[in-house]
């Protein structure tokens, strides 16, 4: 099937989220680097305190669509975006809206683990300290983080000295968690957070992801669809920029509606 054939089809939704469940409601999103198009009129919804798993081949916009939702991809130069990214009902595309305060209330996770050249605590007490966070209430939360990051007991006797550059590679990526779930964001990104990592380091990770959507939203992009049947309550399946069918997870793995889905789940492409 051509990209002007997949443009025809319509995106085959089963289950699709109520408005009144969504935390963030896209709306028709195009996307161009420069001249060349990467997305194509996608709508979806993004249910609270659900992962969802955004899968597909290489360079079919996965993380594209992912830096939509908290403006990454304004950093890039050329970039020109078409339509709307509804944030609990806000727009952040709305020109009134200022796209660092944006990316105070969306934590992101990347693919390669970035840790400050700081200590473990001031890797996580960098953002509460943007916002005025000080003093023992400052030291409460940067701990708490680091428990939910399931990451306190392995540094608490040294997290105050240590810096997060000597963590393990697994251990980096949770401390970025934890970094990025001490401002309470609502809603956490997460670019192949475990594409560099061993498969203990991946599993710990994974045990997280779970752990999380109890207080957050996750939407998570992998290449690793075993991954996303894992972790995952819903699954978006893109292909050449175009959403081609999103639902939950497991009707997305055991019954996809679309031939290209069925196609790419069972390894005859991508």
């Amino acid at each position: 099937m051509s990209l002007e054939q997949l443009k025809e089809h319509q995106t085959v939704r089963t289950d699709p989220v109520p408005e009144s469940q969504a935390l963030v409601d896209v709306r028709q999103l195009s996307l161009w680097y420069g001249t060349k198009q990467a997305l194509y009129d996608i709508s979806v919804r993004f249910p609270k305190n659900q992962v969802t798993a955004i899968i597909g081949p290489s360079g079919c916009g996965k993380s594209t669509l992912l830096r939509s939702l908290n403006r990454m991809n304004d950093l890039v130069p050329g970039v020109r975006v078409k339509g709307e990214v509804l944030y609990e009902g806000v727009n952040i595309y709305d020109s009134r809206v200022d796209p660092v305060a944006v990316r105070r209330h969306i934590g992101m996770v990347f693919q390669k683990p970035n840790p400050f050249p700081k200590t473990i605590f001031e890797n996580v007490a960098f953002g509460l300290r943007l916002m005025g966070v000080k003093g023992s209430e400052l030291e409460d939360r940067v701990v708490e983080a680091l428990k939910r990051a399931a990451l306190w007991e392995e540094v608490k006797d040294r997290f105050k000295k240590e810096s997060g550059l000597r963590l393990s590679g697994g251990q980096q990526q949770r401390l970025c968690i934890a970094r990025a779930i001490a401002v309470e964001p609502p809603l956490l990104l997460m670019d192949e957070p475990t594409s560099a990592l061993d498969p203990i380091a991946t599993q710990a990770i994974e045990d997280l992801i779970l752990e999380l959507k109890e207080r957050y939203t996750v939407v998570i992009v992998t290449h690793n669809m075993q991954q996303a049947a894992r972790v995952s309550d819903r699954t978006l399946f893109m292909h050449l920029g175009v959403l081609v069918e999103e639902g939950p997870t497991e009707v997305i793995f055991t019954k996809p509606k679309h031939p290209y889905t069925e196609a790419y789940i069972t390894g005859r492409f991508g």
